[in-house]
C-alpha cells in the first residue's frame, strides 16, 4: 500500500493562489487573505474542483447574476 499526500491548491479565474503554511488549515482566513489580492473572492463561491495533477483543487467561482 501506498500513501500520497495531496497539497491543496486554491485557483481564481485561472490563477493558482499561494497559501501561507499558518492559513493552510483555516478556510475562513485563507479566504480572507486571498480575498486582499482578489476582493470579488469575498462574493464568489468555493467549489471543490477535485484531484488535478496530484493537488486538491478548491477554486473561488464568480458569483454572477444581476445587481439590485
Amino acid at each position: 500500500m501506498q500513501i500520497d499526500h495531496l497539497t491543496r491548491t486554491f485557483r481564481y479565474d485561472g490563477i493558482d493562489l499561494p497559501v501561507p503554511p499558518h492559513l493552510a488549515q483555516d478556510p475562513a482566513a485563507l479566504r480572507a487573505y486571498h480575498a486582499t489580492l482578489y476582493p470579488a473572492i469575498l462574493n464568489a463561491e468555493t467549489v471543490d474542483a477535485g484531484v488535478m495533477g496530484g493537488a486538491h483543487v478548491t477554486e473561488y467561482r464568480r458569483a454572477v447574476g444581476t445587481k439590485g
